[in-house]
């Protein structure tokens, strides 16, 4: 998008228009959409019961698929929009579906088992990065977060190799670490106390708060229930089946890791993709961040985006956070002819090639768009 467009759309037009469809949006929800999330929900718990009653016969990749996706859905289709509030609008919906009382106390491992808590994560992504989108405090800006590689004295082929590896660790490695560390300063912040020193390695250290309680809500949690409880109850087949299930447990968990990663990162990354030095001021503005900030996949059928963990409806998620799942499929269209009738580009490609247009951001190949050079 040139500078000249960037500066000519209509900001206040945008709005209200952007405006019309949430509340057309708000009008449609309903008893559907409940009875499309739990449909969604037993899809993945399908996955689940059939990875894990498989994966005490053998080591094995398919069992590990669909473990990774019975993991995935949880995450990406109950807990995502479950956590923005996307439930709560809808009557028909029990109490356990809504934000509430989704993954609270005692309910955390029964509604979503996660290395995140899910506090962390609520206001690392439903917070900051939905509100500071392309900015430096996005805590999800994958070329503010790789600069260090970005900037490295390393061969190209070497960058490359570091980010595929990366892909199978990023839940524990990133997205843990950060989400409670981005929880941690928000309570010093509130409790009116200093900025606690935060470093990669004082994350991780039993020597600092942050450190212990990322391994006492985080880490050891999701180890024990993971790969000690779920393996040990597969012990009265035997130990060599509990052994199996525990391999298969590693090895989807590196499935859902790259899964995972595939989508969520080359949704807001590329040479054709805008980030921001400053904040939004206007509701005009912040609506047009949200689509030149961000990428779409494929859409249109369950079964699709299923696969894709409803992350394909990105532009509209980030429009509307609050709504459910099954609206965004409605959406689409009209958000696409809307951007057409602002002159606004709407991306939507391959997930395949909008991953290479993230992984040459993050090894520096190339670099994101600023409004100021777009």
């Amino acid at each position: 998008m040139s500078l000249q467009s960037y500066q000519t759309v209509d900001r206040e037009q945008l709005a209200q228009d952007i405006g019309r469809l949430h509340k057309q949006a708000l009008a449609d929800i309903g008893a559907e959409d409940f009875k499309h999330l739990k449909k969604i929900e037993r899809w993945g718990q399908a996955c689940t019961v059939v990875g894990y009653g498989t994966a005490w016969l053998m080591p094995n990749p398919i069992s590990a698929y669909l473990i990774s996706q019975g993991s995935f859905t949880r995450w990406t289709q109950v807990a995502h929009p479950i956590q923005h509030k996307g439930y709560d609008k809808v009557e028909q919906a029990d109490k356990n579906h809504t934000s509430k009382q989704f993954a609270k106390g005692w309910r955390r491992f029964l509604d979503w088992p996660d290395w995140m808590t899910p506090d962390g994560w609520h206001h690392e992504h439903d917070l900051l990065h939905h509100y500071s989108l392309g900015e430096i405090g996005d805590p999800n800006n994958a070329q503010h977060n790789m600069e260090w590689l970005r900037q490295s004295s390393l061969p190209m082929w070497l960058r490359y190799s570091i980010v595929a590896l990366f892909s199978g660790i990023w839940k524990i490695s990133y997205y843990t670490p950060r989400t409670h560390k981005e929880l941690c300063l928000n309570a010093a912040r509130q409790q009116g106390k200093p900025r606690p020193a935060t470093t990669r390695l004082g994350a991780w250290s039993l020597f600092t708060e942050q450190g212990r309680s990322l391994w006492l809500e985080s880490v050891l949690p999701y180890i024990g229930y993971r790969f000690v409880l779920l393996p040990a109850l597969f012990l009265p087949l035997g130990s060599v089946a509990a052994m199996n299930v525990l391999l298969t447990s590693v090895l989807a968990e590196i499935f859902t890791n790259m899964h995972t990663f595939l989508v969520m990162i080359p949704n807001h990354a590329g040479d054709d993709v805008m980030m921001f030095d400053e904040k939004s001021n206007s509701k005009g503005e912040f609506y047009l961040r949200q689509i030149l900030g961000s990428v779409n996949y494929p859409t249109g059928s369950n079964f699709n985006d299923f696969f894709y963990g409803w992350l394909n409806y990105q532009i509209e998620h980030h429009l509307w956070p609050d709504l459910p799942l099954s609206q965004y499929q409605k959406l689409q269209p009209q958000v696409k002819a809307l951007c057409e009738k602002h002159n606004i580009p709407y991306c939507q490609q391959s997930i395949f090639k909008r991953m290479l247009k993230a992984a040459d951001i993050m090894v520096g190949k190339t670099s994101m768009l600023k409004p100021a050079m777009a």
